[in-house]
């Protein structure tokens, strides 16, 4: 079993597909149109690969959760990723800055940025190949 997709609400559908561009150059759209979602008209645009996407869905209203807070809500989604650094350059290029550093840890690194709608999204680069060492918390 694998996560296929995550469905994300979304202020503005531009903006945020060019924070994903910019984290995932290889990805595209791979579908995109307009529904009805409770009696609200949306925009609705799946960006990704063959196996995996993302949805955006505009309109979207509110505040997102405090990040800060232990509110019940989604806290972050992580990407993994083979090159930390490269991703780093092209969301930064792309006028996006880090929102936070990962945890120091010899086995890892990670980032954490948040997208133009309020989700926050780590980046992890893994330093090892054995599961004991990567999920260690030293």
């Amino acid at each position: 079993m694998r996560l296929e997709h995550v469905n994300l609400v979304v202020r503005d559908m531009q903006q945020t597909l060019s924070f994903y561009q910019a984290a995932f150059p290889h990805w595209h759209i791979r579908s995109k149109g307009t529904a009805d979602w409770y009696g609200v008209q949306r925009n609705w645009l799946h960006f990704g690969d063959d196996y995996q996407y993302l949805t955006f869905n505009d309109n979207g209203s509110g505040d997102i959760r405090d990040l800060t807070s232990t509110n019940v809500g989604l806290a972050h989604f992580a990407f993994v990723t083979n090159n930390i650094d490269a991703v780093i350059a092209r969301l930064e290029q792309a006028g996006f800055s880090i929102a936070k550093q990962g945890a120091d840890n010899r086995h890892r690194k990670n980032i954490y940025f948040v997208d133009p709608s309020g989700h926050e999204v780590e980046f992890v680069e893994y330093l090892s190949d054995l599961p004991v060492e990567r999920n260690n918390d030293d």
